[in-house]
Parts: structure tokens; sequence; C-alpha cells
């Protein structure tokens, strides 16, 4: 199929300064939204949960972190290749990603 095409790549790109997480996204219509998440060290604040009104699918491509869900005790930890649906309302949060070095996310937000 001809075209002007742009071929972009996930690990490039990345600000150097990452004060906060980096969310760049890349591609979105009026029932999805394709995002690429850069964390650094991140975490969610203390006492704060995630409670979207929209499904979540999360793909770690790079780095790791620890998600924890309200209902569960323990963080799972996470490292390049897992994934997981994140129903809507269904509270979780980040405690930590790799402090290290860039820890790199694929999110698909859904109805």
């Amino acid at each position: 199929m001809p075209g002007n095409f742009e071929i972009k790549n996930v690990f490039k790109n990345i600000p150097d300064d990452l004060t906060g997480e980096f969310f760049e996204t890349i591609a979105e219509t009026k029932n999805i939204r394709i995002e690429r998440i850069v964390s650094r060290g991140h975490a969610s604040p203390d006492g704060f949960w995630y409670d979207q009104a929209e499904n979540e699918y999360v793909l770690l491509l790079k780095g790791s972190a620890a998600l924890r869900f309200k209902d569960e005790n323990e963080a799972r930890v996470m490292h390049p290749g897992d994934h997981v649906i994140i129903p809507k309302h269904v509270r979780h949060r980040v405690e930590w990603t790799d402090p290290d070095g860039d820890t790199v996310w694929l999110a698909v937000f859904y109805n």
C-alpha cells in the first residue's frame, strides 16, 4: 500500500528530564485511546487510587514496576512482556517503577 507512513519507535524520543511521567497519545478514536507512558522512578502519590471510567489494557514493554489493586494487600511486580486488563472502576495504583532506567508502558483505554 503506497503512502507516506511514519515509522516510530516506542523506545526513542523520550525526554531527558522526566520530572513527571511522560504521556503520549499514539492513536485515538471516540471508543479507544492508545498511549505510550514512560516512568522513571515514578509512583502514584500516597493515598491516591486510579478509578477510571474506561477499561485499560496495559503492557509493560521495558523496565519494571509494581501495580497494586485496592482490594489486594500485595503489589504485583511487572516485568517486560507482562500485561493486564484493568476493568473500569477497579481502583489501582502504581507502587513504584524502576528508579535506574525508563519503564515504558503501552496502555489501551477502551469502553
